[in-house]
């Protein structure tokens, strides 16, 4: 008796964290579908709509929709290891870890040198327009 409570139990268990692993699983690919679509459109306004050429926030805009859904991949596969953990999976697991771990080191790093050149540019454009309103005050 208590055997088939316990057999039942575990396999109620792996079920939920089946179904669990699957919507996670989804949600990334959702998140990069809706980075995608959403980078899409603003490379399209950006195109069409001004030129001034400036695409760092839309790379870092689809960089952190890349970064998210890297980890809710991760977040899937750690509870897929989790219900079924022999030493092929485990293997696999650790295999699929150190890649999306080194793909959202080298997206961070890239987001991070974006940001940077972001605020330069920010910084530039005010250096610029101040230099402006100097040579028009001087020339008064």
């Amino acid at each position: 008796m208590e055997e088939t409570i316990f057999g039942s139990s575990e396999s109620i268990v792996y079920q939920a964290a089946d179904w669990i692993k699957l919507v996670v699983e989804v949600l990334g690919v959702a998140i990069i579908a809706w980075g995608v679509v959403f980078s899409l459109l603003c490379y399209g306004r950006q195109l069409f709509g001004s030129a001034d050429g400036d695409y760092i926030p839309l790379r870092l805009s689809l960089a952190r929709y890349l970064v998210v859904a890297l980890e809710f991949q991760l977040a899937a596969d750690i509870l897929g290891t989790a219900i079924a953990p022999d030493w092929n999976a485990i293997g696999k697991l650790a295999a699929i870890a150190v890649i999306r771990t080194v793909l959202n080191h080298f997206l961070m790093l890239e987001m991070e040198k974006e940001i940077e050149m972001q605020e330069k540019g920010v910084k530039d454009k005010l250096n610029d327009r101040d230099s402006d309103v100097d040579a028009v005050v001087s020339v008064e």
